[in-house]
C-alpha cells in the first residue's frame, strides 16, 4: 500500500499571532464540522477534513501513465496562531474491478485512489517524490495551496507580517510493508527553492500516522529555514548593531517559542524524527541560530549600557 501527500508552510499574513477564537474561525472551512484544537504544549488548531474527487493521471518514475480515480483529504493546520499549513494526502490502492466505477463507490472511501490498470509502486513513488509535478498528473500540492489560501482569507488578515517568508512545500511518500511492527525509515531531501521530498517506509500499524509526522517536519524545517534566511538578511557585521538587532526581532519575538519537535508525532514514529534531527542536525543548527541572535541582542544591549554610563560620567 502507498501514501503520498503534500503539506505546504508559511506565515499568516497578520502582524501578531491569531487568538483562540480567530484561529478557530479562520479554520472553520465546512460549516457545521467541528474544528479541532488545543492548547498545549502550544496553541494548534486544525480544520475539518474536505475531500477533492480526482480522475487523472499518476507520475510515473518511467514515464508511463497510471490512470486514478477517487478523492483526496486535505485540511489546514495553524499553530501558535502565527504559521499556517494546508496537507493533502491520498492512500492509493488498485481496483478491484479494474475499471472506472460510479462516484458513490469513491465518496464512500474518502482519501481512497484506486488505480485502474498496471501500476508498479515503485515508479509510482519514483514519479511522485520530483520536485515539480509532471503536466496533467495528480497535482496534491494545488489542494494544499487552495485550503491554506482558504484559511488565510477567512482570518481576514492584516496584511502586514512581521517578516516575509516565503512558503515551502514538502511533498511526501510512505510505502506500507506487510509486517505491522516493522521499523519505520525515512530518507530527507532539500531539493532545489522551496521544496522538500521525504520517503518513508514502515508498517502499517503506524502508516495512518504518517501524514502528521511530516506536517510537523514541514512544520520545524520551515521554521529553520525561516531564523537562516532572517541572519542573513540581518547582514551582521555590515551594519549598525542596532540595526541588525532590529532585523533580528522577529526571531524572539515569533518563532523561537514555536521549536517542539515531535510534540505531535505518534510515539511510533518519534525514533524516525530523532534520526532525521540527528542526520541533517536539525536541533543543532536550530540552538546554534538562537545563540547567534541573542548574542546580538546581548552585545548591543551591553554597548548601549556603556555608552549611557560614560555619557553621565562626562556629564558629571
Amino acid at each position: 500500500m502507498l501514501t503520498f501527500g503534500e503539506v505546504h508552510t508559511g506565515l499568516l499574513q497578520h502582524s501578531s499571532s491569531l487568538s483562540t477564537e480567530r484561529g478557530t474561525h479562520a479554520l472553520a472551512l465546512l460549516p457545521g464540522e467541528r474544528v479541532r484544537r488545543s492548547e498545549r504544549p502550544i496553541a494548534y488548531t486544525v480544520s475539518p477534513d474536505t475531500l477533492t474527487g480526482v480522475d487523472c493521471a499518476l507520475a510515473t518514475g518511467s514515464g508511463a501513465r497510471t490512470r486514478a480515480v477517487g478523492t483526496a483529504v486535505s485540511h489546514a493546520c495553524l499553530t501558535g496562531g502565527h504559521i499556517l499549513q494546508g496537507s493533502t494526502s491520498i492512500r492509493i490502492v488498485r481496483s478491484v474491478g479494474g475499471r472506472r466505477l460510479p462516484w458513490s463507490h469513491y465518496l464512500a472511501r474518502p482519501g481512497v485512489v484506486e488505480t485502474i490498470g498496471r501500476a508498479d509502486p515503485d515508479d509510482l513513488v519514483r514519479g511522485f517524490l520530483v520536485p515539480e509535478p509532471a503536466v496533467g498528473t495528480l497535482d496534491l500540492g494545488a489542494m494544499s495551496g487552495r485550503v491554506m489560501d482558504s484559511a488565510q482569507l477567512r482570518a481576514r488578515p492584516d496584511r502586514k507580517p512581521p517578516f516575509r517568508m516565503r512558503r515551502t512545500r514538502l511533498r511526501w511518500a510512505a510505502v506500507v510493508t506487510g509486517a505491522d511492527d516493522a521499523p519505520p525509515r525515512v530518507r530527507f531531501t532539500i531539493e532545489d527553492g522551496n521544496v522538500r521530498t521525504v520517503a518513508v517506509t514502515t508498517g502499517a500499524a503506524a502508516a495512518a500516522h504518517v501524514p502528521g509526522l511530516c506536517e510537523d517536519l514541514a512544520l520545524h524545517d520551515w521554521l529553520l529555514t525561516a531564523i537562516l534566511e532572517i541572519l542573513e538578511r540581518s547582514r551582521i557585521g555590515a551594519l549598525p548593531r542596532g540595526e541588525v538587532v532590529r532585523r533580528l526581532a522577529p526571531v524572539l519575538d515569533h518563532l523561537v517559542h514555536l521549536w517542539m519537535p515531535a510534540a505531535r508525532v505518534h510515539p511510533s514514529l518519534r525514533d524516525v524524527w530523532t534520526s532525521i534531527d540527528r542526520r541533517p542536525g536539525f536541533s543543532r543548527q536550530w540552538d546554534a541560530s538562537v545563540h547567534r541572535v541573542r548574542d546580538q541582542v546581548a552585545v548591543n544591549a551591553a554597548v548601549a549600557y556603556h555608552t549611557v554610563a560614560e555619557m553621565n560620567v562626562r556629564s558629571a
